[in-house]
C-alpha cells in the first residue's frame, strides 16, 4: 500500500507493553492496526501522562486475528507521539512492525465479562449473560469449557440457548489455542499458516511440530524457513532422515509448481544438491524419502510420482472411462433433436460442424476443440439445444466469470464460473431431473485439481462436453488435462479447422493459425494486424501511446508483472492524469493511494460474497468516503463494488494485464507488449492474440517475434500422466 505518513517523533529501542483492544481503525487481508488501553494498573508514564497503545503489523505476524476486548502483549521498537483528546494531550506508544505479539486470554472477572460479550466468536452471548455465566462458574470457568462433556453443557443450558452454549464452546476453542499460536509466533510461523496446523493437529500442535518441525512444509513454509527452524531452534542434525526426506518433498513440489504432475531424479537432483549442500547427503536424501513413501515410484520409467497427483490422476481417469464405455447412445430421440436443433439455424453447418455435433449426442463423453473463429460456439449452441429437447438438464461453465458471461451469451443457457459450480450443491439425477449434462468451456484453462473436484462433484452417469483450444496457455495449476484427453485418442474429439466467426477481412483467425503451426507470416503488418518494432526501453511507452488512441476499447497485454506494473503506471499518467486520488484517515493519519477516479481497475482475488473474481475488470467510479466505505468500482459487467478494506486490498490498476488474467476473456483491441521470457513461448503468443476481436497491435522486436513462433511451446515439456492412464488404464 503506497501512503504518505505524517510525521513522527523520537524512536526508543526495545520496549513492551500490555494492552486490552478498544478498536480496530484498519484491517485488510495483509495489514492491520489495533488500538488499546494499557493493563497496567497505572496507566501513566512517569512524567508523561495518560497514554493508549497502537500497534501496526502484518497480519501474517499475528497468532489470531485481533478483536475489540482481546488483551495482547507486545515487544519491540516503539515510537511515542502527542495526540490531541480533547482539551488535553494524551501519549500514543506506536508500535510499527514489532517483533513480537501475542495474545492472552482474559483471566480476571469483568476482563472475561467483556471480552465474551464483545467477542464476535461468542455469538449470543452479551454483558448480561457472561456476567451470569461468570457469577455461575467463578474460577471454574476455564476448567469446564476446557473439558467439554455432557454434564457440563447440561449445567450451562440452565444460563444459555443450545445456540449459544455451541457458541461458547466454539469459541472457547479457538482461544485455547493461543498457547500454541504464541508458541508458533514465537518461532516465526506465520498466522495463516498457524491457522492450517492448528486445524490439523489441534491441542496436540506444539508435540506434533516439536516431533517434526518439517512437517511446517506440507502447510506452505519454504525449506530454507523450515530449515533455519528445525537446525537452530529444535538441534536437527543435517543428516537427520526428517531433514532428508524433507528436502526431496521440497524439491518434488517445486516441479509441481512448474506444472507437471510427476518428475525424475534427474530433475530432483539439482534442488536436493544445493539444500542439502552435499552430494553424499543428497544420494541419502533420495533413499530416505522412498523409505516414507511420499510418492509413488514407477517401475518402468524410474519416475516419481506424488501421492496427491497421481490419485487425482486416476480418480479423473476412472470416471472418464466409465463414460466412455456407455455404448450405443445413438437412438431416434437424438436424431430427432438433432434435426430439430438445426432448422432454426440461419446458416447451414459444415461437415465438421455437423460430426461435432453428432459426436456429442452419441457419446457420453467428448470434445469440440478449434482455435478461434472456426465455429465451437456455433456447435455447443446447437448440441444444447438438442439434448435440451431430449431432457436433459443443461449445466454450463467456465473458469473465469468473463468467460462464464461470454458463454452465456453465445448458448442462450445459465452459465456459472466453476468456482461457483462447485459451491453448489452436487449433482445428483433424481426422478424429475435424470439426465444431466456438463459443459465445460475455455477447457483448456482446466488443471488436474479443478478437473478433480469436478469430476467428484457430480454423479458418474452426468455427460460431460469439453469446449476449448488445446494449443492456447496451459493451465496454471500443475496438469494439461484437455491437451492430455486429446492426446490420448481415447475421448472422441472433433477438432474444428476452417474459420467462420470472424470477418476474413480482419486476418486474424488466419494469421494465428499460422503462429500456431509455428509459421512466421509473410507480413507481420496485415489488415487488422500492425505490428510495431520497438526497443526492449520503449516498449511500455509505445503500448501506452497505443492504447491512449482507444482507450475504451483496448487492453494491453504484458508478459511479466514487472511489465504490466510500469505500462500501468505510464497508462495511468497518459490516460488520467488528474483523477481524484484515492484517500482514508486512520487514526488521525492520511494515506494517499495509488488509484485515481476513473482509473481501469483488474482484482486479483475471489471475494465471492462481493461479487469479485480473480480477473474481473472495472472502472473506479467513486472515491468518495463514507464511513468504512472509500469509494467504487463499476464492473465491466454492470455491477457495482464498494471498496472496503478487503476489496482495496486485492485491487490493482487494469490498463495492462497478464495473459493469464486474460485468457477466457476478448476485447475489441489488443495490444501486446511482446518481450523476451521464460514464459514467452508460441503458444503465448497465440494465445495472446486470440484475445482480439477486431484489431491487433504488437510492440516489440521482429527477432523475438520470429524466435518465439519458431520454438515449440515450453507446454510440450509438461509432464502429465493422464493421457497414459486413459491409454493404458493406469498401469504402474
Amino acid at each position: 500500500m503506497n501512503a504518505l505518513n505524517i510525521n513522527e517523533g523520537p524512536t526508543h529501542d526495545h520496549h513492551s507493553d500490555c494492552l486490552r483492544v478498544t478498536s480496530i481503525p484498519f484491517k485488510n487481508t495483509k495489514y492491520v492496526m489495533f488500538t488499546g488501553v494499557p493493563l497496567k494498573k497505572n496507566s501513566y508514564e512517569l512524567n508523561s501522562g495518560k497514554y493508549f497503545i497502537s500497534i501496526k503489523s502484518d497480519i501474517s505476524m499475528l497468532p489470531v486475528l485481533p478483536s475489540i476486548g482481546q488483551q495482547w502483549e507486545v515487544t519491540g521498537h516503539r515510537i511515542i507521539k502527542d495526540v490531541e483528546a480533547g482539551d488535553y494531550m494524551m501519549k500514543q506508544h506506536v508500535y510499527d512492525k514489532p517483533y513480537r505479539v501475542v495474545c492472552t486470554l482474559p483471566n480476571s472477572g469483568e476482563t472475561l465479562i467483556n471480552f465474551i460479550a464483545r467477542e464476535k466468536d461468542f455469538k449470543g452471548i452479551g454483558e448480561s449473560k457472561a456476567r451470569e455465566l461468570w457469577q455461575t462458574l467463578g474460577k471454574d470457568f476455564h476448567e469446564i469449557l476446557r473439558n467439554d462433556s455432557a454434564e457440563s453443557r447440561h449445567r450451562l443450558k440452565g444460563i444459555l440457548s443450545d445456540d449459544s452454549v455451541n457458541s461458547l464452546y466454539d469459541g472457547y476453542a479457538k482461544y485455547s489455542n493461543l498457547k500454541a499460536c504464541n508458541w508458533m509466533s514465537e518461532i516465526r510461523i506465520p498466522s495463516q499458516i498457524q491457522q492450517r496446523i492448528i486445524k490439523h493437529h489441534n491441542e496436540k500442535t506444539i508435540d506434533a511440530l516439536s516431533r517434526n518441525p518439517y512437517s511446517l512444509l506440507g502447510f506452505g513454509m519454504s525449506f530454507s524457513d523450515v530449515d533455519a527452524i528445525g537446525l537452530n531452534l529444535f538441534n536437527v542434525t543435517v543428516d537427520d532422515s526428517r531433514r532428508l526426506s524433507a528436502a526431496v518433498e521440497f524439491a518434488i513440489k517445486k516441479e509441481i509448481s512448474k506444472g507437471h504432475t510427476y518428475t525424475s531424479q534427474a530433475d530432483l537432483r539439482p534442488t536436493v544438491r544445493k539444500l542439502l549442500s552435499s552430494n553424499e547427503l543428497m544420494s541419502l536424501a533420495f533413499q530416505k524419502s522412498c523409505e516414507k513413501a511420499q510418492f509413488l515410484l514407477n517401475k518402468k520409467t524410474g519416475n516419481y510420482h506424488p501421492t496427491a497427483q497421481i490419485l487425482m490422476e486416476s480418480v479423473v481417469a476412472k470416471r472418464l472411462l466409465k463414460l466412455v464405455a456407455q455404448r450405443d447412445l445413438q437412438n431416434d430421440d437424438s436424431e430427432v433433436a438433432y434435426y430439430s436443433a438445426i432448422q432454426d439455424l440461419p446458416y447451414q453447418l459444415t461437415s465438421m460442424q455437423t460430426q461435432a455435433v453428432l459426436t456429442s449426442l452419441n457419446n457420453a463423453v467428448s470434445c469440440i476443440t478449434g482455435g478461434a473463429g472456426t465455429g465451437k460456439t456455433t456447435v455447443l449452441r446447437t448440441a444444447l439445444r438438442a439434448f435440451f429437447q431430449m431432457g436433459y438438464k443443461i449445466h454450463a461453465v467456465a473458469l473465469s466469470g468473463r468467460a462464464a458471461m461470454r458463454l452465456h451469451e453465445s448458448i442462450g443457457f445459465n452459465t456459472l464460473t466453476i468456482a461457483g459450480f462447485l459451491r453448489n450443491e452436487a449433482i445428483t439425477p433424481n426422478d424429475d431431473e435424470p439426465f444431466h449434462l456438463l459443459v465445460i468451456d475455455e477447457s483448456s484453462m482446466i488443471d488436474l485439481p479443478t478437473m478433480y473436484r469436478i469430476v467428484t462433484h457430480i454423479d458418474p452417469s452426468v455427460r460431460i462436453i469439453f469446449s476449448g483450444d488445446p494449443d492456447q496457455l496451459p493451465p496454471i495449476g500443475c496438469g494439461k488435462v484437455l491437451a492430455d484427453i486429446v492426446e490420448s485418442g481415447i475421448i472422441k474429439n472433433t477438432r474444428l479447422d476452417i474459420v467462420k466467426r470472424q470477418d476474413a477481412s480482419t486476418g486474424i483467425p488466419e494469421y494465428s493459425m499460422l503462429i500456431n503451426a509455428g509459421i512466421v507470416p509473410d507480413n507481420l503488418t496485415t489488415n487488422a494486424i500492425t505490428f510495431h518494432e520497438a526497443d526492449k526501453d520503449k516498449i511500455a511507452i509505445k503500448c501506452t501511446e497505443l492504447y491512449a488512441l482507444s482507450p475504451k476499447s483496448s487492453r494491453i497485454i504484458g508478459a511479466t508483472k514487472i511489465m504490466v506494473a510500469a505500462i500501468n503506471k505510464l497508462a495511468q499518467d497518459v490516460v488520467n492524469p488528474d483523477g481524484k486520488l484515492l484517500q482514508f484517515e486512520m487514526n488521525g493519519e492520511l494515506f494517499f493511494l495509488k488509484f485515481r477516479q476513473n482509473d481501469s481497475i483488474l482484482f486479483t482475488q475471489n471475494n465471492y460474497e462481493k461479487g469479485i473474481q480473480n480477473g474481473s475488470l472495472g472502472l473506479l467510479s467513486s472515491v468518495e468516503k463514507v464511513q468504512q466505505i472509500y469509494g467504487s468500482v463499476e464492473l465491466d459487467t454492470g455491477h457495482k463494488i464498494e471498496i472496503t478494506p478487503t476489496v482495496l486490498d486485492c485491487m490493482e490498476l487494469g490498463y495492462c494485464i497478464t495473459l493469464h488474467k486474460a485468457q477466457g476473456s476478448q476485447f475489441p483491441r489488443i495490444i501486446i507488449a511482446l518481450q523476451q521470457g521464460r514464459i514467452v513461448d508460441r503458444a503465448w503468443l497465440y494465445t495472446a492474440i486470440t484475445r482480439a476481436e477486431a484489431e491487433i497491435h504488437i510492440v516489440g522486436s521482429s527477432d523475438v517475434f520470429r524466435a518465439v513462433i519458431r520454438n515449440a511451446s515450453h507446454s510440450h515439456n509438461r509432464n502429465s500422466y493422464l493421457s497414459k492412464m486413459l491409454e493404458f488404464e493406469f498401469d504402474l
